[in-house]
């Protein structure tokens, strides 16, 4: 059985994918830094027959990356598939930017995918077997945002550094892509509405509403809809695929 840890997995998009990959037939390490959303979306795995195990970790903190990956290892067998998945989003104008800003989303959602990356590639490599490693970007990794510049950047960072490592690991057969979300009905998103908001002088989900128009398929995505594309990107008909990041948004950026 192959073994998938999904960071962020407590909720929203996460929580969709790591029930997905159990569907899938893996077994899953379900991490988030909230131990109790962690635990209960590993019961939920386990209560309709999956094998699954609770990591709670902090994804900016390395060497608390590097101990749940040598964990997960001990206790599930091995690390087969890293999906990056954890994520923060900010709204706020460039000139109002602060360092403590730009530090907290660089810190998650760019330095957390490294620490990723390197604790599974290396053990990935020690175990000889090859692997995948699948990256959390957004279609702000193709066309950044007004008003979510400094978390547009960190999915530019994303998209560039699973090129790269994509590059770097091949040898070791270790496939890294990304997938990119648009629109989708989490909490984060909720939080995106009440902040561009105060921008945009609109009331409650009448942001989410304006820029849903942009999507091509007409409905708001759900986290389901990310899920069935990151369930390829685990398996092995994307095993000729490497250094992508692929929009799954309905249509809103095409390329």
């Amino acid at each position: 059985m192959t073994v998938a840890v999904v960071t962020g997995a407590g909720r929203g998009i996460g929580r969709g994918i790591a029930l997905r990959l159990a569907r899938d037939g893996h077994a899953v390490a379900v991490n988030d830094v909230d131990k109790a959303s962690a635990e209960a979306v590993a019961h939920e795995i386990a209560e309709a027959g999956g094998r699954s195990l609770a990591v709670p970790a902090d994804v900016t903190d390395r060497d608390a990356v590097f101990a749940m990956v040598d964990r997960v290892a001990a206790e599930l067998g091995s690390v087969d598939i890293m999906v990056a998945n954890a994520g923060i989003a900010q709204v706020k104008r460039l000139l109002e930017l602060t360092p403590a800003d730009l530090q907290r989303m660089f810190e998650v959602n760019v330095f957390g995918v490294v620490y990723c990356m390197q604790a599974a590639a290396e053990r990935m490599i020690a175990q000889g077997t090859g692997g995948k490693l699948i990256n959390a970007a957004s279609i702000a990794a193709h066309s950044g945002f007004d008003y979510l510049g400094h978390y547009s950047a960190t999915k530019f960072a994303v998209r560039a550094l699973t090129q790269a490592a994509a590059k770097e690991l091949a040898q070791h057969r270790i496939t890294v892509n990304a997938y990119c979300p648009g629109i989708v009905g989490t909490e984060m998103w909720n939080q995106i509405d009440e902040g561009l908001g105060g921008y945009l002088g609109t009331g409650k989900g009448e942001a989410l509403a304006k820029y849903s128009q942009l999507i091509a398929l007409g409905r708001v995505q759900t986290p389901e809809d990310v899920a069935g594309f990151v369930s390829y990107l685990a398996g092995p008909d994307s095993d000729y695929m490497t250094g992508q990041s692929v929009m799954i948004d309905g249509g809103i950026v095409m390329s």
